[in-house]
């Protein structure tokens, strides 16, 4: 690989860093060409970009990135492989969706929202992390339930003020 073309492959990884707020590192090496097959199809339809770096060359897109990686770059021996996701925790359920049938991938690291995990054993809590879709639909349930209550009051009050707050005020017992 030329000077030129490094240089080209570090913007292209800096400008996904730059462009991404999920970002994992795992080890993919052992997989034999079906499973990476089937790994690269799950993590299409999981809406999962997956790349293999060099880490070298990962390592100078960090360095060269706004971002703050913290202890991550030390992770970078071996085999690493690049996820990028809109939702936080969504490698981390494909990983461990796929090592139901296989031992890898395993989880090096992970920057979520410029939280930083190091370690295989960090896959739990990252499974576990909430999309902004997730909490959403949790707020929009639990701020339909009191205005659920206040409607069905209306209703059972027959519309009185009295009946309206003495309809509540059971419910609330």
């Amino acid at each position: 690989m030329t000077r030129e073309e490094k240089s080209q492959v570090i913007e292209e990884l800096t400008a996904e860093l730059a462009n991404n707020a999920n970002i994992y590192l795992a080890d993919i090496s052992g997989l034999n060409a079906g499973a990476t097959s089937d790994l690269r199809r799950a993590a299409f339809k999981a809406n999962v970009k997956m790349a293999v770096v060099k880490n070298t060359l990962l390592a100078k897109a960090m360095e060269a990135s706004d971002k703050e990686f913290g202890d991550l770059p030390s992770v970078l021996k071996g085999n690493t492989s690049v996820m990028y996701a809109e939702a936080g925790n969504a490698p981390a359920k494909l990983i461990k969706n796929f090592r139901k049938k296989t031992e890898k991938p395993l989880l090096k690291g992970a920057f979520i929202e410029e939280a930083i995990y190091i370690g295989d054993e960090q896959l739990d809590a990252l499974v576990d992390i909430k999309s902004k879709d997730e909490l959403l639909g949790e707020i929009v349930g639990l701020l339909q339930s009191p205005a659920k209550n206040v409607v069905s009051a209306l209703k059972s009050g027959g519309g009185k003020i009295a009946g309206i707050i003495k309809t509540l005020s059971e419910k609330e017992g």
